[in-house]
């Protein structure tokens, strides 16, 4: 029942009071009814009928009440929802006890067991809620210390709340005021607290009643709305807590239990897209998938959904043995990497690829390895060279070899109108694969999203180290934006497209507006309670001020999808890069093949010869794309 009582005595209340107490108001409803129907005379009465049909009807009441829920915490005491559920067990045993009388020489009136039930709904309700008021009382009156809360939402969330609070005996937090933003609502009272204000009085509620925490009871609300409270709430120095959609509690009632600290996803006041990924995932259904890069935080999050899609095999291709064994654990719940599932092996080793393409054939490959962080890369452009186009194109000829028909690249915002070496390097493994796609008419495809929320080396976990750390936050700038998403939500998009992707095409997805880095590093700080000083590194050479999500001459069209962009790129020829420079500059072989120009910085010396195509050496390729 209750989230916040103790396990025995939810199961005592549940299983031993409930239907006790219920089989006492059915006693005194038969009596009732029976007596008002001779009109009050005790002496026409049958005691013997009464008992007989109690027989029957407690009986029936407490298989009701098992089968509807009503003794197994479904609904919240005393609520609306659970008078409905009694009534409708009511009635139920009403017609049951009606039933009987008609057809057995049962003694008892007609009319006696609807008159009955009539009595027995309002006694059933009226013991539940009674339990309730009693509950909050001796919470009310319990001497553990307690901190003064605010509940945010006036609504069916923020009363069931405010109840389970004052029923604790042995919470922690004691609501001392509520507030929201219908001004319908003002001066109404939810659970014997009055409604004073919205969310422009947060500040003045908290100083007068010195609440230190703000609870947003208000699951169904949309994330804009969410982040533009916990920032009021941040600015008056309250720490903030949720609670999440009911969906997400599987239950139609709340407790403190449910309570949850502010997710970080919801600063960014967007609501995500729902891209109903698994109407549409029934092309990995008994499929043969492969993942490159299967480690990184794409790449895991990409194996863990694939595998609830049924495929026939999933095969897990990384070149680093501790990915692999955190994504097989993530998956199995074990990692002794024995098993077939996971394959070490080196995207730039072009022969290993070819053997491991033809023994194992694919039918659908996700290619997520990648090198992703742009200031390194531009320093050592080479190895972007090597890995993220040198790499895709080796993926790319060992899946034409192995006959795979279906092909996913995981590419970046980075990769409209490049300027940086990471973007270039995208840009042409964007046309490489739609040049597969040209000559094959197979579904080839690549998608292109912006910065990933929690993956490695991401701002959010910069951040989050400098902060706990009492270190200054360093940003390039104090206007830079950024387009952010969720992992999750990216690797919805990715197996979405895999399904809805045309040959060649680039999948965009709707990333809603971008984010003010400077704006997202202090309401980090709020959510921590501390401040941290800022300081301003400048853009580092490649770095945009603003990130683009289509490139000059892009058209953003959504067919399919209002959503999802489909966006149409030149063909690059796998043979045109055979023969370009692996050493020296290649980021200049990458502007003259992304048709961009050279920007403005030192040239730098080559970091080692090799051919290239066969090496496998170098900086690991398992990193999500799109930093």
């Amino acid at each position: 029942m209750y989230s916040f009582d103790h396990a025995p005595l939810r199961r005592r209340y549940r299983e031993i009071l409930l239907p006790a107490l219920d089989a006492v108001t059915w006693a005194v409803a038969l009596f009732v009814g029976t007596w008002s129907r001779f009109d009050g005379d005790l002496s026409a009465i049958d005691l013997n009928a009464i008992l007989l049909a109690l027989v029957i009807a407690v009986p029936a009441q407490w298989a009701g009440g098992v089968l509807s829920g009503a003794y197994r915490g479904r609904h919240y005491p005393g609520s609306a929802e659970e008078a409905v559920t009694l009534a409708l067990v009511a009635a139920g045993v009403a017609v049951v006890l009606t039933a009987v009388a008609v057809a057995a020489p049962l003694q008892l009136p007609r009319s006696v067991p609807f008159a009955a039930a009539l009595v027995m709904i309002p006694l059933a309700v009226g013991a539940r809620v009674l339990w309730v008021m009693a509950k909050e009382v001796r919470g009310r009156r319990a001497r553990t210390p307690m901190r003064p809360v605010i509940v945010f939402g006036a609504g069916d969330a923020g009363r069931q709340l405010i109840r389970a609070m004052h029923a604790d005996p042995r919470g922690s937090y004691r609501p001392v005021a509520v507030l929201d933003d219908d001004p319908a609502l003002r001066h109404r009272k939810v659970a014997g607290i009055a409604v004073g204000g919205g969310r422009a009085d947060i500040a003045e509620v908290a100083a007068r009643t010195g609440a230190g925490r703000l609870v947003i009871a208000m699951p169904s609300a949309d994330p804009s709305t969410v982040a533009e409270i916990a920032e009021a709430a941040a600015q008056a120095g309250l720490g903030v807590q949720v609670l999440p959609p009911l969906k997400e509690l599987f239950k139609d009632w709340v407790g403190l239990s449910d309570l949850r600290d502010l997710d970080v996803t919801a600063l960014l006041g967007r609501r995500p897209v729902d891209t109903d990924v698994s109407a549409i995932a029934g092309f990995l259904r008994g499929r043969k998938v492969l993942v490159t890069g299967a480690g990184g935080s794409i790449g895991s999050e990409l194996c863990r959904q694939i595998d609830r899609f049924g495929p026939a095999e999933l095969m897990m291709l990384d070149r680093d043995e501790s990915a692999l064994h955190a994504v097989q654990l993530s998956i199995k719940g074990r990692a002794l990497l024995d098993t077939s599932d996971v394959v070490l092996a080196d995207i730039r080793d072009i022969g290993a690829l070819h053997d491991i393409f033809q023994l194992r054939q694919p039918d659908v490959v996700f290619h997520a390895a990648a090198l992703k962080h742009l200031p390194m890369l531009e320093q050592y452009p080479e190895e972007a060279w090597k890995t993220n186009v040198l790499g895709t194109q080796n993926v790319l000829e060992a899946a034409l070899g192995a006959g795979v028909d279906r092909f996913v690249n995981i590419s970046t915002d980075k990769a409209a109108d490049p300027i940086s070496v990471l973007g270039r390097s995208k840009r042409v493994g964007e046309r490489l694969v739609a040049s597969v796609a040209t000559s094959t008419g197979l579904p080839y495809m690549s998608v292109r999203f912006g910065n990933v929320l929690g993956s490695r080396g991401s701002v959010i976990t910069t951040f989050a180290e400098q902060i706990s750390s009492g270190k200054p936050l360093t940003i390039t700038h104090p206007d830079v934006t950024r387009f952010f998403m969720t992992i999750p939500e990216a690797v919805e998009l990715v197996v979405q497209a895999g399904g809805i992707g045309r040959p060649g095409e680039v999948l965009v997805l709707d990333m809603g507006a971008p984010v003010r880095i400077v704006d997202l590093a202090e309401q980090l700080m709020a959510l921590a309670g501390q401040t941290c000083p800022i300081v301003y590194t400048g853009l580092r050479v490649g770095e945009k001020l603003h990130e683009d999500l289509f490139g000059a001459g892009e058209q953003d069209l959504r067919p399919l999808h209002p959503a999802i962009s489909h966006v149409d790129v030149p063909a690059l020829d796998l043979d045109e890069i055979a023969g370009l420079p692996m050493v020296g500059d290649p980021s200049g072989s990458m502007i003259e093949l992304t048709g961009g120009r050279q920007p403005h910085r030192p040239r730098l010396a080559s970091a080692g010869g090799g051919s290239g195509r066969a090496g496998s050496g170098g900086a690991a390729a398992h990193a999500e794309a799109a930093p």
